[in-house]
């Protein structure tokens, strides 16, 4: 008995995948069906569909005597299995959104782990940097398409290509620039997806899919767990699962400290269950460093409130240090050992993001004096100085008009804008550590010195070199763009600048052109906020990776410099 009732459920999961085809049409076409038939039955029977489907898996799973070697799988099947259910009760368009991202996440893992003998899965082992950069394109690829949705817009019509592309990539890269209203624009599903790609974009592509590969029982190979240090910022040796588990604690930990703060300030101006949503929503976005929000103005209803102003410009400065620098305070000050000290890296960033926010928040307090900030009051000055210093690095929010910001002001931007945040972070910029290595390369050119020093420490000559070479690349990128901007766009100079730089840094502040811009102007800043989040060094690697070096030393000649 138990034979016969297994061998029909083997061909479940192809079920399931030939019904993951239909939910997506479903969504997609609900214009169309909805002239014919009743889309609402359609609805519902997908969504149940799915959700007996799901039920029939787990008893497969369970019957066939796999619940050991598929323990994690039958575990987060059920957790899927009472979110399909719960959200029925809401609405079974949500059931079939959630349903078939449990789907699409089985087909790419055939995909990549068993088609083609796994041939797929070495080729991208052997590259990192260019499963990297790949993995983000496809994260990108699959948001378009769900913000395309009928139901992700109010006006339930198919959003065009270029738009829906650039919010997707907008969301992923954590940069914050839209062109279509995220509060007015987009259904609830339309935010729900915004929101999932910000924490898919923040927390890293690599980071997610290596947490599905171990989860899976894949092995992580030496190079994958190499870049895996890097992508975090991680000097030292530490088990790439201690590091996941320890991302994911930061973040939901971060995330959800920050939404009950924000939610103390949302409450007094929106019903209760609105400022939940609104409070998750940017305490996401914030630590994220993403910068979307639900207000047409962003945050500038709240440029009074110092509860607002402090809680997304903490939650902005967390995201900005790198999860390891995070876990590296944490160790400094809750670790039992006897000896605790920073590693350098945590030293350098937190000197440097200290620095460059006090000298950010001067330099506007006294560039905006008699500006934007004309007629204000002390208190709101000094709000408005600070969050705006904090979040020009990378973040996106924005409490004041930056479209009427005087040309030092701008200038002040541009500098923090392209230094960005720190590695292994949610933000974007060349980063904190390239910005402290070229100014240290300078005062030890002035002192005399050959070595580049700090904190009783000699940092590597290759990081100076590496910092020399991603600034010169990511000005080159960056100069390359903004001369094609300015041959296509009829905007001025600095608003094309500032849009480029700030596409490039991931941050999202923009002086009021986004929306106005050409399809080929959409495409350009589409493109330099994918450069700008997978990092100009990626792209480095992924070229120079592949080519073999050739062990050949040249005679030593000195040139003229300067």
């Amino acid at each position: 008995m138990p034979n016969r009732f297994i061998s029909p459920l083997k061909h479940i999961e192809t079920a399931a995948y030939l019904l993951a085809s239909w939910s997506f049409l479903v969504l997609f076409l609900e214009p169309i069906i909805r002239v014919y038939l009743n889309y609402r039955v359609i609805e519902l029977g997908t969504a149940l569909a799915n959700i007996i489907l799901l039920v029939l898996t787990i008893l497969n799973r369970v019957l066939s005597g796999e619940v050991n070697q598929e323990k994690k799988l039958i575990y987060f099947d059920l957790v899927m299995l009472m979110l399909g259910a719960l959200l029925l009760i809401y609405q079974a368009k949500f059931v079939i959104f959630f349903l078939l991202i449990r789907q699409t996440y089985f087909i790419l893992q055939f995909v990549i782990f068993r088609a083609f003998e796994g041939k797929f899965y070495k080729l991208l082992v052997k590259n990192p940097p260019i499963s990297l950069m790949l993995s983000f394109a496809a994260v990108i690829g699959i948001g378009t398409m769900l913000l395309m949705l009928p139901g992700s817009s109010v006006s339930g019509q198919v959003t065009n290509l270029i738009d829906a592309l650039f919010t997707a990539t907008s969301a992923t890269c954590v940069t914050g620039l839209v062109v279509l209203d995220t509060g007015t624009y987009f259904t609830l599903f339309g935010q729900l997806v915004i929101l999932v790609l910000i924490q898919v974009g923040g927390l890293g592509i690599m980071t997610i899919s290596t947490a599905f590969a171990l989860m899976i029982g894949q092995r992580i190979t030496l190079k994958l767990e190499n870049v895996m240090h890097s992508m975090v910022g991680e000097v030292q040796v530490l088990d790439v699962l201690k590091l996941l588990r320890s991302i994911v604690l930061v973040t939901a930990l971060i995330e959800s400290f920050g939404a009950v703060v924000l939610f103390f300030g949302f409450a007094r101006t929106l019903p209760m269950g609105q400022a939940v949503y609104y409070a998750v929503f940017h305490s996401v976005s914030a630590f994220c460093n993403a910068g979307f929000a639900l207000w047409s103005d962003s945050l500038v209803s709240f440029v009074d409130s110092p509860l607002i102003n402090f809680g997304i410009s903490a939650l902005i400065i967390l995201g900005g240090l790198g999860f390891i620098v995070i876990i590296d305070i944490y160790r400094y000050y809750f670790s039992p050992e006897k000896v605790r000290k920073l590693t350098l890296h945590s030293k350098i960033v937190l000197t440097t993001t200290l620095w460059l926010i006090l000298l950010g928040f001067l330099a506007l307090y006294v560039a905006e004096y008699e500006g934007t900030m004309k007629g204000f009051t002390i208190s709101r000055r000094i709000l408005s100085s600070w969050f705006q210093s904090v979040t020009m690095r990378t973040a996106g929010f924005n409490t004041i008009d930056i479209g009427r910001f005087s040309g030092a002001s701008v200038l002040i931007a541009l500098a923090l804008m392209f230094i960005g945040a720190s590695p292994g972070s949610t933000g974007g910029g060349v980063k904190t550590t390239t910005f402290a290595v070229l100014c240290l390369s300078v005062v030890s050119m002035l002192r005399g010195k050959k070595d580049l020093t700090i904190f009783n420490r000699k940092i590597a000559m290759f990081n100076a070199r590496e910092a020399t070479t991603l600034v010169t690349i990511s000005a080159s990128i960056v100069f390359a763009i903004v001369f094609l901007l300015l041959l296509l766009e009829p905007f001025a100079f600095e608003k094309i600048l500032f849009e480029a730089i700030s596409a490039f840094g991931t941050v999202g502040l923009s002086m009021g052109i986004t929306s106005h811009l050409s399809m080929h102007g959409r495409l350009l800043i589409t493109l330099l906020m994918y450069i700008g989040r997978i990092g100009p060094l990626t792209l480095i690697y992924a070229i120079s990776i592949s080519k073999k070096q050739l062990n050949i030393n040249f005679a030593e000649e000195k040139i003229a410099i300067g």
